[in-house]
């Protein structure tokens, strides 16, 4: 199923690009029911499922073009729709527990609330599991919701964290997500009060798969960081042609328009060659690791580098390059309603997230000295 060509999807994206703009999901602070279903509809859920579970078991490249598409229609209706990267998590659960998630159904909607991890005391195969988790994006159209845990028996942990999957009626949802750009992703807390979960439905984020398909040998925690990093790229190319359209008609003062001044052709096509340039390296550096993995490679350490890299430099580059983009436009783009002022926001949110700070160019600068970077960074 070819998403992006196809013209019934086109006309969805303009619908969310129109209802974005419009601020709809912004002032609720949520994606809407109806484009969520449309996001099931047009195959975001199923695009990574295994083919044996009723999936299109799509690569890593073609799932970011997708989210990038959605992305240049809404910042957070991208961000939102990224989480259909779940299978590269749920691969770290039993087979038989995934026959049971997909026997119904390929598209399942899943949200996480990582952090902090919080204690459950482990009985009988299962762990107790309460507490309050923040940032999970997504999770008001969510089936089913993952909360971290530390395993514990008594007073001693066991092992590593894990991620605990329960329905989302077993799920209460705090509505505490009030943020300067990404508003609609609905980033709010969960709370969970004494909820039992078995140990077959808890995984280790980031641990070996139990499927064989090639996109199970892909690292997970490179592609989560990827479907992130992309909404970025789909929100800098929105920017980019708002300015062009800007810079294309008439001047607010009576003189010549924006697009035919030498200084913004100069800096505009500076701005494009950074950007193209930066995306470029992000999607050559999937498509190395992923051509590995087919020819029963696994993933070196420096491709994984390179990946991690590409990402936080395509991060930055669009940050710099969207504000840039507002700075050129003048005194139109400073209005809280202005496109412009909205990618702004958004990407300086984008930024923020860990798996784009500046820990990343330390641990790349690691490997590139032929050191060990930090945990958690492969």
């Amino acid at each position: 199923m070819d998403c992006v060509s196809n013209k019934d999807f086109n006309d969805f994206l303009d619908d969310v690009r129109t209802r974005g703009l419009a601020g709809e999901f912004e002032t609720q602070g949520y994606i809407s029911a109806d484009i969520v279903e449309g996001f099931k509809k047009y195959g975001v859920y199923r695009a990574m499922v295994p083919k044996r579970f009723g999936g299109l078991e799509q690569s890593p490249a073609e799932f970011c073009r997708l989210i990038e598409k959605i992305s240049e229609a809404d910042g957070s209706a991208g961000w939102v729709a990224s989480f259909g990267m779940s299978p590269a998590y749920f691969g770290a659960l039993p087979v038989k527990t995934l026959e049971k998630l997909y026997s119904k159904t390929p598209d399942i909607i899943f949200a996480g609330g990582i952090f902090p991890p919080q204690p459950a005391q482990k009985s009988n195969n299962q762990y107790c599991v309460s507490g309050r988790w923040k940032f999970s994006s997504g999770c008001m159209s969510a089936d089913i919701v993952g909360v971290g845990i530390m395993p514990m028996e008594g007073e001693s942990a066991l092992g590593l964290p894990r991620m605990a999957v329960l329905p989302k009626q077993d799920v209460e949802i705090d509505m505490t997500w009030d943020t300067v750009g990404l508003r609609g992703t609905g980033s709010h807390d969960l709370v969970v009060n004494n909820q039992f979960v078995d140990e077959d439905w808890t995984f280790i984020r980031g641990s070996a798969s139990q499927l064989d398909e090639p996109f199970f040998r892909y690292p997970s925690l490179s592609f989560a960081t990827q479907v992130l990093v992309i909404t970025g790229a789909g929100i800098t190319q929105a920017a980019i042609k708002q300015f062009k359209s800007m810079a294309e008609g008439r001047s607010i003062t009576g003189g010549v328009k924006m697009g035919e001044r030498p200084v913004t052709q100069f800096n505009f096509a500076q701005l494009v060659a950074r950007f193209e340039g930066a995306r470029s390296w992000f999607y050559e550096a999937i498509n190395q690791t992923w051509e590995s993995i087919l020819a029963g490679n696994t993933p070196s350490k420096e491709q994984i580098m390179q990946m991690r890299l590409s990402s936080t430099q395509l991060t930055r580059t669009c940050s710099e390059v969207t504000r840039h983009l507002q700075l050129m436009a003048g005194m139109s783009a400073i209005y809280n309603g202005h496109p412009l002022a909205r990618y702004v926001n958004d990407m300086n949110v984008l930024t923020q997230h860990a798996f784009m700070g500046d820990l990343t160019f330390q641990n790349a600068g690691a490997v590139l000295f032929g050191h060990e970077p930090t945990p958690g960074f492969l």
